[in-house]
């Protein structure tokens, strides 16, 4: 993976004074640089500039970005996030259709594909990017984000001129564009977080490319359109096709996702997701002799504090184990001390430009930071409990009853360090019911149905349009940050499209969370492990973390300068610090409960003070 950057106004001829805004993108660039340390590279002309930092995995020597491809006239230039799996057939019908190639990289494979047959060949990309494409023929640039929104690409105005990046922190870097937030942004905060509505940079005037849409940019312009939407239609296949090719699915997206010019690991909780990952991989690399890296994570004495719970009924670590013996990996076994979680609390913030999903992000950040040592390049089993069904609120009365985000059903527990100041001022309640209803109006209905699977279809598309991309954020920042390319193969829109249209009796055969998935898995996973309850991303159930955050926030509301004090009611805080801790009435997902939500406003303090934020 990389990262990539620029800007662009047809009315502007950077060429003249090349170097004010070579230094720009150099500054784009370096803002970014932990996303790609291996390379970085610019590119400018009249009218465009870009910029990009390479992870090298696939064609570690020749290729280098910008990417630059020549036709007579016609100069094409590229600057590429991402990875196509479906690289060697695309590249295949290419060359038969006489297009030659100067580098074995996916890159050069869009460049050439779009040559030949314009915007409509991203349709053939099977993979995840974020693309930027500047035409000199035509004087356009074109923008373009994969279809699930794996990887990001923000943008925003700065007079005519359009500035875009991977990440926020790379718009800053352009002359008169500096971070504030209005109301809408401070909403995005306080009644979303660690959420964020699609197509926001909760930042004011920050946009983001939504998923499977693209930009074409010209003198006339911005024109949006969406080569990509999820659709509805009648599933016809039995239980046992449906369960076979759910299966095929899997693995393909699997072994495409596979392709490396690197050695590959997984991360191994030993849950059905991660093991059916797993099992795969190790499968494919014994056939050539090598032998897989598998990791999976925990906090330190957490076997000492851990107490069975609803929603992590078990530790994850026996099982891990005969997942690793049973696939014969290199298995390492990962801790997170509370330093390391603390530590890494405000490079989260970094790593997101926002305020985040507190120890649940920084203990996986500090995950990635050790996993590159051995590894560049991951598989994880992310993704699966969104599209097949695995979350609590696919199975509860109260989210077929609630009339908001099933994950965040009660605002209350959002408000109660905040000052009632901020409390009437900010339309919390309504910023956020405003968000769910637009995301429910767009669901791609099936006529005919039920009003309870109408209903299962409406929690299913907000989990993708919302859950399932908060995880992917994390996902993304957390590994590029040290440079860690972490991939997503239950997340293929293939898989995607197939499974939405399946019936909840098919994803949930008997009542069984995951039905579907674990029947598609027989044979590839042991049948204990294949059966296993679910039990997600680990927490820290040590208690000394939370008084290590409380001080903390203490000595926050300490100094008059702290910019977090001015949203926060001080007697608030201190009687939540005072009151027993609640674990179990989260305020976001399933993790997210009192000591989270410390975190939370101790990262919301450091943004505002780190970013220079200014309150509109």
């Amino acid at each position: 993976m990389c990262g990539i950057a620029g800007f662009y106004n047809p009315r502007e001829n950077y060429e003249k004074s090349p170097l004010k805004w070579r230094h720009i993108l150099n500054e784009m660039n370096r803002v970014q640089k932990r996303r790609g340390p291996d390379d970085e590279g610019i590119y400018l002309k009249q009218g465009c500039g870009l910029a990009h930092v390479r992870l090298s995995i696939i064609d570690l020597m020749t290729g280098h970005q910008p990417m630059i491809r020549k036709q007579d006239s016609r100069e094409c230039s590229i600057v590429f996030n991402g990875e196509i799996y479906n690289m060697p057939e695309l590249k295949k019908e290419l060359q038969e259709e006489g297009a030659r190639f100067e580098t074995t990289s996916d890159t050069e494979v869009i460049l050439a594909g779009y040559m030949l047959h314009g915007t409509d060949y991203v349709k053939k990309l099977n993979g995840v990017f974020a693309i930027a494409l500047w035409d000199s023929r035509l004087k356009q640039l074109f923008l373009f984000r994969d279809r699930l929104g794996v990887k990001p690409l923000f943008y925003t105005m700065a007079g005519e001129t359009i500035v875009f990046s991977s990440e926020i922190k790379g718009l800053f870097q352009y002359p008169g564009i500096s971070p504030s937030l209005d109301q809408d942004g401070l909403c995005e905060i306080f009644a979303l977080g660690p959420a964020k509505l699609y197509g926001k940079g909760v930042f004011h005037g920050v946009l983001e490319v939504l998923p499977g849409e693209s930009l074409c940019i010209g003198r006339h312009g911005c024109k949006h359109d969406f080569y990509w939407k999820l659709e509805s239609h009648p599933h016809e296949d039995s239980f046992e096709k449906t369960v076979e090719k759910t299966s095929w699915l899997v693995e393909d997206s699997i072994k495409k996702q596979m392709l490396s010019d690197i050695p590959i690991s997984t991360f191994l909780s030993g849950g059905v997701d991660s093991s059916l990952v797993t099992a795969v991989c190790a499968r494919e690399l014994k056939k050539q002799g090598k032998v897989l890296n598998t990791f999976s994570f925990d906090f330190k004495d957490n076997s000492k504090y851990f107490q069975s719970n609803s929603f992590q009924p078990s530790e994850d670590r026996p099982w891990a184990e005969k997942m690793a013996a049973y696939s014969e990996t290199r298995h390492h076994f990962l801790e997170c001390s509370n330093t390391d979680m603390i530590e890494n609390l405000f490079k989260a913030v970094d790593a997101r430009d926002l305020p985040n999903m507190a120890d649940v992000e920084s203990s996986l950040l500090y995950f990635c930071s050790q996993v590159v040592d051995y590894n560049k390049v991951t598989l994880t089993g992310e993704c699966a409990d969104e599209i097949f069904g695995g979350y609590p609120w696919f199975h509860k009365k109260e989210a077929f009853e609630t009339d908001s985000f099933p994950w965040s059903m009660d605002m209350e527990p959002r408000k109660v360090l905040l000052s009632e100041d901020v409390i009437h001022a900010l339309p919390l309640d309504e910023y956020a019911h405003t968000a769910y209803e637009k995301t429910i109006h767009e669901t791609p209905v099936l006529e005919g149905e039920s009003r309870e699977e109408k209903r299962r279809r409406e929690i299913s598309y907000l989990n993708l349009r919302w859950f399932m991309v908060t995880l992917l954020d994390r996902m993304d920042r957390t590994s590029m940050y040290s440079g860690l390319e972490a991939r997503v193969p239950l997340a293929d829109h293939r898989i995607v499209e197939y499974v939405w249209n399946i019936p909840w009796s098919m994803k949930c055969p008997d009542g069984i969370v995951k039905g579907l998935l674990r029947h598609a898995g027989e044979g590839i996973v042991p049948k204990e492990v294949l059966w296993r309850r679910k039990s997600p991303y680990p927490k820290t159930y040590d208690p000394s973390y939370e008084k290590i955050l409380g001080n903390q926030l203490k000595e926050v509301l300490a100094d008059p300068q702290a910019p977090v004090r001015q949203f926060l009611d001080s007697k608030k805080v201190h009687a939540f610090l005072n009151s027993p801790s609640d674990y179990g009435k989260p305020f976001y997902g399933q993790l997210m409960a009192g000591p989270q939500m410390l975190a939370f406003m101790l990262q919301v303090n450091y943004w505002l003070e780190k970013y220079k934020i200014q309150i509109l």
